[in-house]
């Protein structure tokens, strides 16, 4: 028969994150048989039936005591859950706010493509007028308007380019914070850490300014050729 355990419980010696110690199994013992009394001694009969009720109350004692058990199991079970649920809470909490970081970065990537891109038709249309504007002044082939009006072109593409992707990357930017915001006053996140100054997108002014100096300077050449 398995007894309560007296003063130190699943609950009262273990914290909320440890794995609660299951009960020890209850070996049932045989339900005493009906006793035959034989005899027409009416005390004898109730000492015999008095007997036999005392057995049963200690049956059905053991049977209560490890029901007890298995409900403190069962309550230290529940506990033990809610602080598993905490923590994956806790840990998905943080996983969020990680992916606003990786969704920033993502985006970092995609203005270094764009810039990646405008810097070839930047530097590759310059480099086409600038050639054909020195064999011009060698002497090895006539003066012409098509490098310079496809140099132009490239330089122009390139600058629209990196104009798209700045305002792209600033419109996001701010809808990514806003929503960052939001979250961390609704207690989804915790947003300790700040978004870091973006390098991808100075580089990307600084590239639209040379962009920009490039193809003023093609045209200052063209109107002083003219003049």
């Amino acid at each position: 028969m398995v007894g309560r355990k007296n003063g130190n419980g699943p609950a009262s010696s273990r914290t909320s994150t440890d794995l609660p110690e299951r009960p020890d199994r209850f070996e049932p013992i045989e339900v005493p048989e009906l006793p035959d009394v034989e005899s027409d001694d009416a005390d004898t009969m109730s000492t015999t039936f008095s007997h036999y009720r005392s057995t049963l109350s200690r049956f059905r004692t053991g049977l209560s005591e490890h029901r007890t058990d298995l409900s403190e199991f069962r309550t230290d079970l529940s506990a033990h859950r809610t602080a598993l649920s905490d923590n994956r809470t806790e840990m998905s909490m943080r996983r969020t706010g990680m992916s606003f970081q990786r969704t920033r970065m993502s985006a970092d990537r995609t203005l270094m493509s764009e810039i990646r891109t405008a810097l070839s038709l930047i530097s590759f249309g310059f480099t086409i007028y600038q050639a054909f504007k020195k064999l011009v002044e060698a002497g090895m082939i006539h003066q012409t308007h098509t490098p310079r009006t496809f140099g132009l072109s490239l330089i122009v593409l390139g600058v629209v380019l990196l104009v798209g992707g700045i305002i792209r990357q600033l419109r996001f930017a701010t809808e990514l914070r806003g929503t960052r915001e939001m979250m961390t006053e609704e207690g989804l996140i915790h947003a300790e850490s700040r978004f870091p100054v973006s390098l991808t997108l100075i580089v990307a002014i600084a590239l639209t300014i040379v962009g920009l100096s490039a193809a003023v300077g093609i045209l200052m050449d063209f109107i002083a050729a003219r003049s």
